[in-house]
């Protein structure tokens, strides 16, 4: 039987158009269910207010600095979506990461991600201490999968750059089809595409920063001068 194409009404906004929209390819990934709710696409951002002016499915906080229960508070209190909150791995770690990803948690976090550098040891502190997932970051094919799945670690975010697609392949190929994977779909519906085919359950998405939306605006104003 052929599926019938379902018609979905939509009711706009008119202050609320100028938004960023995640691209419609994602929903082809499967999604992960976490919590009760199913997830495609995460925002990687931490401006509040790209965040309260998108639509996808979960927010990605991750940044370069060390992680505060501040910033934490600020974006649980923006975001109307599932959050996944930085707790360091890098600069900061140790038992600060776990005393950061408990707060995340009694915050309202759906889970907490590492950062690469991470040692498995210090994942399985959290993971042990926590009853929402830890996603750990993954950049290379020659990361250690294995050790930190068996150090607690329950959902991957695959952010190789260019060589995202084939470190997807390659925890499939570790794994098979059951275990989570975020990954980072680049700029293209193409590469998105291939990220999903790859094996991805989920897809991060950049967006454009407040300031280069804020550039076009100032320009069409400056039009109307």
């Amino acid at each position: 039987m052929m599926k019938r194409e379902v018609f979905i009404p939509e009711v706009e906004s008119v202050l609320r158009r100028r938004s960023v929209q995640l691209p419609k390819v994602i929903r082809n990934a499967s999604g992960i269910i976490i919590l009760n709710k199913r997830i495609k696409s995460l925002i990687f951002s931490t401006d509040i207010a790209v965040i309260q002016n998108s639509n996808p499915d979960a927010v990605m906080a991750v940044y370069p600095f060390t992680p505060t229960l501040t910033i934490t508070q600020a974006l649980m209190s923006a975001s109307f979506v599932p959050l996944f909150i930085g707790v360091g791995g890098g600069l900061t770690s140790g038992n600060r990461s776990v005393y950061l990803a408990l707060q995340a948690e009694l915050l309202g976090a759906y889970g907490v991600v590492v950062n690469a550098p991470i040692q498995n040891e210090v994942i399985k502190e959290i993971s042990d201490a926590l009853d929402i997932p830890v996603v750990a970051t993954v950049v290379s094919e020659n990361d250690d999968f294995e050790g930190k799945v068996r150090a607690g670690a329950q959902i991957f975010n695959i952010s190789g750059g260019k060589n995202t697609v084939a470190i997807v392949k390659k925890v499939r190929d570790i794994f098979g089809i059951d275990f989570p994977i975020i990954a980072t779909g680049g700029k293209t519906e193409e590469s998105i595409m291939q990220t999903i085919q790859a094996g991805a359950n989920a897809i991060t998405y950049t967006p454009p920063s407040s300031s280069e939306i804020f550039s076009s605006v100032m320009q069409s104003y400056r039009e109307v001068k």
